[in-house]
């Protein structure tokens, strides 16, 4: 698979996921970015508005198996990631894998389970593998984590964790479909005649993984990179910031641009291909002052000010 497929390849899985999600392709097209790069995808967002519709789709589209585990406040770990059991034919411990052991794993309602229980999705989602009653095992390649999560105002909810947060490449949010897009989210479903949503696949594992290495060709100029460094060091020094980004956002920045520049079908980068991913990729990974904790648009705000102060710098396409 040369770029050009890797760009058609995209537009194919975006146009079967826009049957039957109406009125997102933006958001789709940002998910799917985030899965060529090899990462993992936090939406947050109130209940209702397809998080889950979104993940399950996009599995299917992919050629993807697909497991879904719901965050409760009584789930444990063990539930997530198996463990032995006693096997009474044969008088022996085997091994009953959890629904970690997926290609992509929808975790609902992440943050209505306790610390100790997310805690269990931090080995697989940095390392692609979790471990069970000492053994290690390595989890199906690819291995994607789509965790969905109410906003932390709602009752009965938990923080996620810093350090598990960063192992998100991006945190989106849906949003509400404007009235058109409404309407017609109504008239598919009368027209449909049932609640089932109709896609095809358009590849299958081996499919994706091919584009993900045909991403490795895209070109990026040092001084993009230089700009990306710039960009994630501005987070640390601003006098509002507690925390700021950690290289794990440079190297988020990187893997997003490169992928958005093949998906538009070119074999390079340009400025706004970083620029398209700054608030989805830094925005979760920055820790505020308590002062601005409360407000709910700070951290946008101040990620919109570092990159409208930061130089961007003027390149070209590479040598021919």
């Amino acid at each position: 698979m040369n770029l050009t497929d890797v760009a058609t390849y995209g537009r194919s899985i975006v146009d079967a996921l826009e049957r039957v999600v109406v009125g997102k392709r933006p958001v789709l097209e940002q998910i799917l970015t985030v899965i060529l790069a090899g990462g993992h995808v936090l939406l947050e967002d109130n209940p209702g508005l397809a998080k889950t519709v979104i993940a399950r789709s996009c599995a299917t589209a992919l050629g993807l198996g697909f497991r879904r585990i719901q965050f409760t406040p009584d789930l444990l770990p063990g539930d997530i990631t198996g463990g032995y059991v006693l096997d009474r034919a044969s008088g022996q411990f085997v091994l009953r894998r959890g629904p970690i052991f997926s290609n992509v794993v929808l975790a609902d309602e992440i943050n209505r389970a306790s610390p100790r229980t997310q805690s269990a999705l931090l080995e697989a989602m940095q390392e692609q593998q979790t471990t069970v009653d000492g053994d290690t095992l390595a989890l199906p390649e690819p291995f994607i984590v789509l965790a969905t999560q109410n906003p932390i105002e709602y009752e009965g909810t938990f923080p996620l964790p810093e350090a598990q947060l960063d192992r998100f490449l991006v945190k989106l949010s849906v949003g509400y479909p404007s009235a058109a897009d409404e309407r017609e989210l109504l008239r598919r479903r009368r027209e449909r005649r049932s609640d089932d949503l109709p896609i095809e696949p358009v590849g299958d594992a081996a499919t994706l993984l091919a584009a993900r290495a045909a991403i490795e060709d895209v070109h990026v100029d040092a001084d993009l990179e230089g700009y990306i460094v710039a960009l994630v060091g501005a987070t640390r020094r601003d006098a509002r910031v507690a925390v700021g980004a950690s290289p794990r956002g440079s190297l988020a920045l990187l893997k997003l641009a490169r992928v958005r520049a093949a998906l538009a079908g070119r074999g390079y980068v340009i400025p706004d291909d970083i620029k398209a991913f700054v608030m989805p990729a830094l925005a979760h990974r920055v820790l505020l002052v308590p002062d601005l904790w409360m407000q709910r648009r700070a951290v946008d705000e101040v990620l919109q000010g570092i990159v409208q102060s930061t130089a961007v710098p003027v390149v070209a396409g590479p040598a021919r």
